[in-house]
């Protein structure tokens, strides 16, 4: 079939379009994602005031719509601040390794079907590989230095741990969000984004792949550092985390990489399990619905109901404390992953003979009940109980600096085993 034929990109259509179509592609990618942050970042601050029964910004701009841009370019002219004792090179180059990455990740993200553009046929994607998804791990995994190396060349203890703190998130969550990915490569038999999109023509695989959806949802919250898993940059506990010693641009591009990451994971979401730029039944009887440029409505909604998600979490729920976080990802989230991809694959084995309407009636059953388990799961490890209290010491009992299991300075009145007491006067003297 040719391409002109075809609403469905392949691997084939891509790279034989003329640089000054690639060249505007980039662009228009680039332009998409500045004004998401830009829509999103005033959306988030509407919706959080909304929420909290309050007004929001409402002063620039008719209903404070050009907030974010004033703010944007106020962050831009604001002195730039280097603190003294910081690694220079490394404290420079930090922001631009963390947003270069997340606008490089969106290069593979399919927003429509083959459209026309100035009489040439080309799908609205700037390109696609045959491991399309594995490169946006590989990619959205160097953006995740950007954020180690600006709490490393700091030279201060909050954004040391906030940037290791970020660290061990990424290695846990991320390990979760790719055994969530294998199960849309059994069932799609590619990695290529495109290719995904095209299996999804009959069922999209929210409805058959359910706990994998539920995985991933988690999972990018906690890759893009978003409330409750913001603990790289816990204001309650680190300051501001990794980035508390940038200011002006510096800081802004932190916050550029920040919603272009949360951008790049709701569209991948939508392109792996909400059927990409496809619109549900019964819309999609409509003729036309499915073709020429409209579908790129359809993914522009889909990946702004993941982005109000994220507005919602942030305005609902408390930040987790470390060790439930920790535990979430390891003990929970990447045992049940892995378990569910070996149940996928035993499933795709043993209905390979059977019709998709049978097929996908067992993945829907047996994706409930493991959605169910893994939710129960989830509430007991997130919504248990504080560790009781530590029993309050005797005044009178003998002072043990080691009772906690690690050496402890007395309080006044208390003294140490095999030593005296001693006045305030004799300690001056000495």
């Amino acid at each position: 079939m040719l391409a002109a034929d075809r609403e469905f990109p392949a691997l084939t259509d891509f790279g034989h379009d003329p640089w000054w179509l690639i060249l505007a592609k980039a662009i228009a990618i680039f332009a998409f994602l500045v004004l998401t942050v830009l829509v999103a970042i005033l959306a988030e601050r509407k919706v959080m005031a909304r929420m909290q029964q309050r007004l929001g910004p409402n002063r620039v701009g008719p209903g404070g719509l050009l907030q974010s841009l004033v703010d944007g370019v106020k962050l831009a002219l604001k002195e730039g601040l280097t603190p003294a004792g910081v690694d220079r090179p490394l404290y420079l180059l930090a922001p631009v390794i963390a947003v270069v990455p997340a606008i490089m990740a969106f290069a593979v993200i399919p927003m429509g079907p083959m459209v026309s553009v100035f009489g040439h046929r080309t799908p609205l994607q700037l390109t696609d590989l045959p491991v399309a998804v594995l490169y946006v791990l590989a990619i959205t995994s160097i953006g995740v230095y950007g954020i180690v190396l600006a709490g490393w060349s700091s030279s201060s203890t909050y954004p040391l741990l906030g940037g290791l703190r970020s660290t061990a998130q990424v290695i846990s969550y991320e390990i979760a969000m790719g055994l969530g990915f294998a199960t849309v490569f059994l069932l799609s038999a590619t990695m290529s984004t495109s290719g995904i999109v095209a299996g999804q023509q009959s069922r999209w695989y929210v409805l058959v792949l359910l706990p994998s959806f539920v995985v991933y949802a988690i999972a990018m919250v906690g890759e893009t550092n978003r409330a409750p898993f913001d603990l790289p940059e816990a204001e309650g506990e680190l300051v501001g985390g990794f980035h508390t010693e940038y200011s002006s641009l510096k800081f802004a591009m932190f916050m550029l990489a920040e919603y272009i990451n949360m951008a790049t994971v709701s569209a991948l979401a939508t392109t792996l399990f909400l059927g990409g730029w496809q619109v549900m039944w019964p819309i999609s009887l409509i003729p036309g619905a499915n073709s020429g440029w409209v579908p790129l409505v359809w993914f522009v909604f889909k990946m702004w109901c993941f982005l109000f998600v994220f507005i919602w979490l942030r305005t609902t729920l408390p930040r987790l404390r470390y060790d439930q976080f920790m535990t979430l990802g390891w003990k929970v989230l990447i045992p049940f992953a892995l378990a569910w991809v070996m149940v996928v694959a035993v499933i795709v084995q043993a209905t390979r003979g059977l019709s998709g309407t049978v097929t996908g009636l067992i993945f829907g059953a047996v994706g409930i009940v493991a959605t169910a388990a893994l939710v129960a799961t989830i509430a007991r490890v997130v919504g248990g109980s504080a560790a009781p209290p530590p029993p309050t010491p005797d005044p009178a009992a003998p002072f043990d600096p080691m009772a906690g299991g690690f050496p402890v300075p007395p309080l006044p009145g208390q003294v140490v085993p095999g030593s005296r007491p001693h006045s305030i006067k004799e300690s001056t003297d000495a």
